[in-house]
Order: structure tokens, then C-alpha cells, then sequence
């Protein structure tokens, strides 16, 4: 029962050896876990101190009640991009308000994984066949990689409902991509691949982390200035910048709106009372905030700011011109934001500047009843999509240790994970493929390993945040690309459709359908998931079912799929290969009628019900008309190997006396010398 109750002891009492693994693994992990956390925090939109916030307690407390000893909780690609494109369409990224949504939505995701592990309902997973998970992983990897395009040549991304649409605007810019940029992240990749065919035991990620940030220092990559709306001359960049200002405090002034009215709706409801004008105006402030995030990041502003290229005069002013390709010697400022009712010019590329210092401190995440109803199908879908990346991990490095696996059990180490760090500022975590398997090869022996990683996130918090000031974007998007673009294989796409061209084609369609529909990711899983269903139930309502016919060696085979002739033209024998249920049972009595009519002279139908695994009541049913109807037209109707679960069944309703006794055979050889001794003139 303890052990039940804190998985974590089952690592004690530790040995030497145990501990001198972990610490070498829980090294190992950290240097990788570190640089890893930053750069996904920024593909979930967020601050990166989030994503080293989300490398600490979650860690911890995943590996101590969660399964695996190998698997490694904590930021990860796909739920970092899924995270921030269901909180996109409610707040701004890197406000305040988009923060607490994204811990908000760790909440959720948590405490529906652990529902599903209380409950033991881990098989939920089995609704995303192999094919859905594949053609949404390959989707997902190509929207993570391309998503990350702009920082990689430091232009701005529009934000819209359609990804393929802001990624076009992107590659639309390339002649106004900043070159230094670009050979950080190239630079980046390739250093990355050197280091993983070369010496695949170093620590890639880090190596390229304080490379990039000595040569960032070094050259002075960033470059920023402030100046007021009078220093710059040309009316048409003030006007697009003061735009761009009036939007975003537009935006400010209306969701400051939006809470104030929500806190009023609460106390309304609480008291069970409604006011209709509030109601409407609630309605009205959200048109508002869709139509002016449109045009704050929509591309025509977006893209036009970035398109008025300054040069600094003599005089202190700024005149914009529109044209002039950047280069290290004589930079370009472009506007790159407003602060303290200036513009903010960058004439470099981007850091990831302040890291906060220190632990994360305890934090309510935001509890908006409405806000949190609108995230809670995209909440489920990143609860089953986190675990099942999490099994599968575990699955492939439990094959190779021969350890015991339980997948509610991980179900509940998850979902702990992600509402403990909700309350410390973390957004949503999952098992990572690319950590667990470090930890596997550099030798864990138990979950502590993870623990001593999270303590080396711990040490870089409280002292060491200072040093990555200068670390390049384009670094921190080069290691995710490198991560994500791995993770392609339409190699296994094409085996599902050698395999079953339906499982290809759901393959694929999901593959598409994640693409078109992104960034809501979770439109792309839920597309492939009704498609299986669909494809499932067509298979059970229409099983296969076939007149059979006797080879020369005589054996039973399909007689039109092996051109055999009948078995005789007095008796028709058919085998119906599935469970006989109400979805069905209309189809099952299509397929007797539809085999007598090719046979109009048989005077009896052998039904083979080996295939039949169970029938219900409406199956039950159909079967009793069915022999009475064929009685009526002279033909009696028979049946063979039935399953003890089925007879039993059939003997509780009384249908073995309505249909015969001696009409129920335990075989089919049984059945068929019975027929040739009944209906032919001599033996078949």
C-alpha cells in the first residue's frame, strides 16, 4: 500500500552504485534539460525563466510518483506550441493575462490526467490509432520547425487563425532578413550535427547555448534604442508606429474591461441573477478584442512596420526609406515594440535578455469559469496526446531494461506534475523522448536521477541567470528545429498504407488536416480520430461475410474470392466473421437473404458463427425473425461453432428451441456431414 501510495520509495534503500548512475545521468540530463526549457518556453509564448520554472518541481514530482525510472518530465516541443495556440485567442502573447492562462491550462491538463489515472482509464488512449498519432506527429513536428521561421531570420510573424497564411507573410520577408541572424542558426545546426556525428556524447545543446552567447556578447548581436514619436520624420512610419500604440493600449483598456466585467457576471451568479445588458456588453468586448488583435498582429501592420527600414541622421532625427539591406557593418533599426510611450528600435538581432533570478514563487493560476470552459476540449486533447508520448517513451526503454510498466500509475505521476507546478508558475509538461533517452543511455538506475537534474536547474535559477542575457533567439530556435525535424518519418505513413490502405488514408488525412487547421493542433487529432471511428464502425456494420465453396485439397475458401464452385445447390453455407449486434444485424440479414437468392433451390443456409464473438439483444432478435421468415419459405436455417458465451446466450432467450436443437452443430464438419446426409443424394 506504500509503495502504492509513494512510488518513490521503491528507490530505497539506495546503493552506491544506484547513486553514482543517477548522478552521472542526472549531470547529463541537466545540461540538456536546461538550454532545452528555455527554447521551448518560447515556442509556448512565453518568458523563458517559464520554461526553467517548469523544468524544476514538475521534474521532481512526475519522477516521484509517476512509473517509469527512466522517463523525464518537463517542457516539451508539441505541448509547448499546442499550449500557446489555445491561449492565443485569448490573450496577447507575453502579457500578464496570457501567463496565468498558461498555468491555468497546466491545471487543467493535470487534473484531468489524474482523474484518468484514478479512475484507471488509460486506455483512452487507444481512441488515436498508430496511423492518427503518426500523421499528427509529422504535422505537428514540420508546424513546430516552420513556426520557429521568423526568429531564425528575425522578421515578425503575423498571428492569425491560419498558420499556413502567417507562415507565407514570413517567407514573404526573406529579402528583409537580418543576415547575423541567419548564421547564428545555421551556425547553430550545424555545430548541433557536428557534435552528434563526431562526439554524441557531449552535450550538444549546452555547447551551442555558450558558444552562441560568448559570440553574441562578443559582437554585440543585440542592438536596441529608444527614441520619442517626434524623432521620427517620415509621416508614414509615425503613423504606422502610433497605430501600433493606440492598438495595443486599445487592447489593454479592453480586456482590463473584460475582467472587470466578468468579476461582476460572477457575483451576479453566485446570487443566481442575470443582467442582460451586462451579458451583451461581455459579448461586445470580445468582438472588440478579436478585431483589434487582428489588426495589432495581423500581417498587413505587422509585416508593414517591419518593411519601413531607418536610418539614423546627423541631426538626431530618424528617417525611414524604404529600402537598404542590412549587414553587420551599418545596421538597420526597425521598430520592434513600444515602451514607456517610446519606440522601441532594434538594429541587431534578438536575446533572451533579463532572466529573472530565484525560485518560482507559489501562484494561483487565473480560475475564470468561461475562459477555462473555452480551453477544456483542447485541454483533454494535449492530457491524452502528453500521455501518450509519455507511454510510448517508456514502453521503447522498459523494452530494453525489461521493466514492469503501469501506465495509470504514470497517468497519475503526470497529472501531479502539472497541478503542483500550475501553483509554481509552470506552464504544461510531459515526458520527453530526448531526455529520457539521455538518462538510458548515460546509465539511471532509478527516477532519482531526475531529481538531481532538477537541482541543476535549481543552482542556474538562484545563480547563473545573469549569463544568458545574451543568448541568441536564433540559437534557441535552431535547438528546437533540430529537435522537432527528427521526429519526421513518413517512412511508417507509407507502412500503414502497404499495411491497410484506410489506416494510409487516415494517415495522411490527419496529416493534412493537423497542417490546414493548425495552429489548433487539436482539430487535427479529433479529424483523425472521428475518421477512425467512422472506418471502425463501417467495418462492424458491414463485417465480411462470404459464401463459401470447397478447394481440391477440401479445405473451406470464399467461392467468389477463389472462383469456386458451391458446395452443392441444395444447402448454402456462409460465413459471417463478426460479432452479431443491433449495428449489424440488419446487415447480417442482408447477407443470408442475398446468398439464398443466388441459390434458390437450397433448402437450408449453414451459417459458420465461429467469427461470432458475443450477440445482444437486437441481434437475438433479428435471428428469431429470421428463422421464422426462412421456415415460412421452406428453409431452415442453421448455425455452427458458436462460442460458449453465444450458445448460452441463445439457450437463455430459448432460441435453441425455436431454431432446433439439432440445427446447432459445435463444428463445421459436424454441420456439413449432417447437410450432405440431409439434402444430398450422396456425401459432399
Amino acid at each position: 500500500m506504500l509503495n502504492r501510495l509513494f512510488p518513490f520509495l521503491r528507490w530505497f534503500p539506495p546503493t552506491a552504485e544506484n547513486l553514482r548512475g543517477d548522478l552521472i545521468a542526472g549531470i547529463t540530463v541537466a545540461l540538456v534539460l536546461i538550454p532545452q526549457s528555455m527554447a521551448y518556453a518560447t515556442l509556448a509564448g512565453l518568458p523563458v525563466v517559464y520554461g526553467l520554472y517548469a523544468a524544476f518541481l514538475p521534474v521532481m514530482i512526475a519522477s516521484m510518483w509517476g512509473a517509469s525510472r527512466f522517463l523525464h518530465t518537463g517542457p516539451v516541443a508539441l505541448l509547448s506550441l499546442m499550449s500557446a495556440a489555445a491561449i492565443e485567442p485569448l490573450a496577447s502573447r507575453g502579457s500578464d493575462e496570457f501567463i496565468q492562462l498558461s498555468m491555468t491550462l497546466a491545471l487543467m491538463v493535470g487534473i484531468m490526467r489524474l482523474a484518468l489515472g484514478l479512475f484507471r482509464m488509460g486506455v483512452l488512449i487507444n481512441l488515436a490509432s498508430h496511423p492518427v498519432i503518426n500523421g499528427f506527429t509529422n504535422a505537428a513536428a514540420l508546424i513546430i520547425g516552420l513556426s520557429l521561421l521568423n526568429s531564425f531570420i528575425n522578421v515578425p510573424m503575423p498571428r492569425s487563425d491560419m498558420f499556413l497564411r502567417d507562415l507565407f507573410h514570413v517567407v514573404l520577408q526573406l529579402p528583409l532578413a537580418h543576415w547575423p541572424t541567419i548564421a547564428f542558426g545555421i551556425g547553430t545546426l550545424v555545430v548541433l550535427s557536428l557534435l552528434k556525428k563526431f562526439v554524441p556524447k557531449a552535450p550538444g545543446v549546452l555547447v551551442v547555448v555558450v558558444l552562441g552567447t560568448i559570440l553574441s556578447a562578443s559582437l554585440g548581436f543585440e542592438k536596441t534604442a529608444l527614441v520619442s514619436p517626434a524623432q521620427i520624420e517620415d509621416p508614414v512610419a509615425r503613423a504606422a508606429f502610433e497605430k501600433y500604440a493606440d492598438l495595443e493600449s486599445a487592447l489593454k483598456r479592453n480586456k482590463a474591461a473584460q475582467t472587470e466585467l466578468r468579476q461582476k457576471l460572477a457575483r451576479l451568479a453566485k446570487a443566481a441573477a442575470h443582467d442582460y445588458t451586462l451579458e451583451s456588453e461581455e459579448l461586445r468586448l470580445a468582438g472588440e478584442e478579436q478585431s483589434l488583435k487582428k489588426q495589432l498582429y495581423g500581417e498587413r501592420l505587422a509585416v508593414q512596420r517591419h518593411a519601413l527600414v531607418p536610418v539614423e541622421s546627423g541631426d538626431g532625427q530618424v528617417v525611414y526609406r524604404r529600402a537598404s539591406e542590412p549587414s553587420w557593418s551599418t545596421p538597420v533599426w526597425r521598430f520592434s515594440g513600444i515602451k514607456d510611450g517610446k519606440f522601441q528600435l532594434s538594429g541587431g538581432g534578438q536575446v533572451v535578455g533579463n532572466i529573472p533570478a530565484g525560485l518560482p514563487g507559489f501562484a494561483l493560476p487565473a480560475m475564470d469559469l468561461g475562459v477555462m470552459g473555452g480551453l477544456i476540449g483542447t485541454a483533454f486533447i494535449m492530457a491524452l496526446i502528453g500521455f501518450m508520448e509519455a507511454t510510448s517513451i517508456s514502453r521503447a526503454l522498459a523494452a530494453k531494461s525489461r521493466e514492469k510498466l503501469d501506465p495509470n500509475q504514470e497517468l497519475i505521476g503526470q497529472g501531479l506534475a502539472n497541478i503542483v507546478g500550475s501553483f509554481f508558475q509552470s506552464y504544461t509538461v510531459s515526458g520527453s523522448f530526448s531526455r529520457s533517452a539521455v538518462a538510458a543511455r548515460a546509465g539511471a538506475r532509478t527516477g532519482f536521477y531526475a531529481i538531481i537534474s532538477a537541482l541543476g536547474v535549481v543552482l542556474v535559477m538562484l545563480f547563473m541567470t545573469e549569463y544568458f542575457y545574451h543568448l541568441p533567439q536564433p540559437v534557441l530556435a535552431a535547438i528546437v528545429m533540430s529537435a522537432v525535424f527528427g521526429l519526421i518519418d513518413f517512412k511508417t505513413l507509407q507502412h500503414a498504407w502497404n499495411v491497410r490502405r484506410s489506416d494510409g488514408v487516415v494517415g495522411l488525412i490527419t496529416f493534412l488536416a493537423t497542417l490546414i487547421m493548425a495552429p489548433q493542433l487539436a482539430n487535427g487529432v479529433l479529424v483523425g480520430v472521428v475518421l477512425t471511428i467512422l472506418i471502425f464502425l463501417h467495418g462492424v456494420m458491414q463485417p465480411r461475410s462470404e459464401i463459401l465453396g470447397r478447394t481440391k485439397d477440401g479445405t473451406l475458401a470464399g467461392a467468389a474470392s477463389h472462383d469456386l464452385p458451391p458446395i452443392s445447390e441444395n444447402y448454402v453455407v456462409l460465413r459471417f466473421d463478426a460479432s452479431l449486434v443491433f449495428i449489424n444485424s440488419a446487415f447480417f440479414e442482408q447477407a443470408v437473404m442475398k446468398a439464398l437468392s443466388q441459390y434458390p433451390q437450397a433448402k437450408a443456409v449453414l451459417v459458420i458463427g465461429n467469427g461470432i464473438n458475443r450477440i445482444d439483444a437486437t441481434g437475438e432478435e433479428k435471428l428469431r425473425a429470421l428463422a421464422a421468415d426462412l421456415k415460412l419459405a421452406g428453409v431452415t436455417l442453421m448455425l455452427s461453432g458458436l462460442k460458449k458465451q453465444v450458445r448460452e446466450a441463445l439457450t437463455r432467450a430459448g432460441l435453441d428451441e425455436v431454431l432446433g436443437k439439432d440445427n446447432l452443430f459445435p463444428s463445421k464438419d459436424i454441420a456439413l456431414r449432417t447437410l450432405a446426409e440431409r439434402y444430398d443424394t450422396q456425401p459432399a
